[in-house]
């Protein structure tokens, strides 16, 4: 099931959990209650239902993700759980399949990270280019840096639940 960026954008926004889920393993349980919710399996009539500016489609929409929610609970399967499978999918693909561009592109993150905040801090802000857009341009790589380094050693939700769990034993013995 594939949907243009707007209906994406309102799945991303209305219904969260069923956007994340449609391209993970549980993309068939979440189209399944989508088309339920929307009350058509076609792809076509479903995009153009969820971009329409109908007000009762977009309640619609956020039962449905509701529906999948409890679904989900119901199965023991949380968000989380969810967006570690995506992660761990995507390292397993990195180490079967052997493929250096997510390396080369965690390099040139960190590289060009290095780079631009050195230069601000030792050369300072470039004359002729605003503060805005070096700000936006600052702040990307910032996000960028994060995701490779939460690709490559871990996320802080990880981190929160390692440390729960090292609390727990620790109060335990």
């Amino acid at each position: 099931m594939t949907f243009g960026a707007t209906a994406k954008s309102i799945l991303a926004t209305v219904a969260p959990l069923i956007g994340t889920a449609l391209g993970g393993p549980f993309g068939g349980l979440a189209g399944s209650l989508l088309s339920k919710a929307l009350g058509t399996s076609d792809p076509k009539a479903m995009e153009a239902a969820i971009t329409s500016t109908d007000p009762d489609i977009l309640l619609k929409l956020k039962q449905a993700d509701n529906d999948f929610q409890a679904q989900m609970k119901a199965l023991e399967i949380s968000e989380e759980k969810l967006s570690f499978d995506d992660t761990a999918n995507a390292r397993a693909r990195e180490m079967s399949v052997k493929d250096w561009t997510p390396r080369i592109i965690a390099y040139l993150v960190i590289v060009l990270v290095l780079i631009a905040e050195g230069s601000m801090f030792f050369v300072g802000q470039p004359k002729g280019v605003d503060g805005v857009v070096l700000g936006r341009i600052l702040g990307t790589l910032d996000s960028a840096l994060m995701l490779v380094l939460g690709y490559y050693f871990g996320s802080s939700v990880g981190s929160q639940s390692k440390d729960s769990t090292i609390s727990s034993l620790a109060k335990g013995s």
